[in-house]
């Protein structure tokens, strides 16, 4: 049975005084649940991750990590800056890194790789622009993009990597895939990853489905059986919502 897991993306968002407050609030209210809860949170927020939410079952992570071991590349935070803080996930490859700042397939292979060199769980993301999904090329476009995310990338176990499905016109937009819609995605990816690792592999590996989450649409989404959680933007920020998608 792969373990639902609820990973929270804060982006830009909250001060790091702020997300002290928000994380002790989670700690006192965190609710029995079947579901992993996870925060990818900006970096500064970090070492308050990692000094209140250990111990309670609650992980934590960055947003996002160079291609580079280490050097003088300014503004730069490494994978061994991350795993000293304890991080097991990080997010690489979501659509607006993609976008604003213009990076590859290649590019986010080699964050991924330098993650799993220091023992941290990559969360790369795909999915497909709207002008795509209408025109019915979301599946190839989709798995062509995770094929080349993905070159080079050798994970020792399923639970060394998670990749999120987010379909870019339903992120922050208030739009969502349908759970059908969704689940068919899923499906092919886990297909794919049959192809490409095992089936065994593909079996156990986690597959999330980001875009609008909310605790209203959370349950039809997350009782798919290829539907393994969500990565989950706005929602993540309120302490309620969240806690609400936990339970979903």
């Amino acid at each position: 049975m792969r373990k639902r897991l609820v990973a929270g993306n804060w982006k830009m968002y909250k001060t790091p005084t702020e997300a002290r407050m928000w994380f002790r609030d989670l700690v006192a209210k965190l609710p029995q649940t079947q579901a992993e809860p996870a925060l990818l949170v900006p970096f500064t927020h970090l070492p308050y991750a990692a000094e209140i939410l250990e111990g309670h079952g609650v992980y934590w992570g960055a947003q996002d990590v160079s291609a580079h071991n280490e050097g003088a590349y300014t503004g730069e935070v490494s994978a061994k800056m991350l795993a000293d803080l304890a991080c097991k996930y990080t997010i690489v490859g979501h659509s607006e890194r993609r976008s604003y700042h213009a990076e590859s397939d290649a590019l986010v292979a080699q964050k991924a790789r330098r993650l799993l060199e220091h023992g941290i769980v990559p969360i790369l993301c795909v999915g497909e622009p709207l002008e795509v999904r209408e025109a019915g090329h979301h599946v190839e476009y989709t798995l062509r993009q995770l094929e080349g995310s993905l070159e080079g990338v050798h994970p020792p176990s399923a639970s060394s990597l998670v990749i999120a499905y987010e379909p870019v016109w339903a992120i922050g937009t208030g739009k969502t895939a349908t759970p059908e819609d969704a689940e068919a995605m899923h499906r092919a990816i886990r297909g794919w990853l049959a192809g490409r690792y095992s089936s065994d592999f593909a079996d156990q590996l986690r597959i999330l489905y980001g875009g609008s989450v909310k605790p209203d649409n959370a349950t039809a989404l997350f009782s798919q059986p290829n539907i393994d959680g969500g990565l989950v933007g706005g929602a993540s920020l309120k302490l309620e919502d969240y806690i609400k998608l936990l339970l979903a």
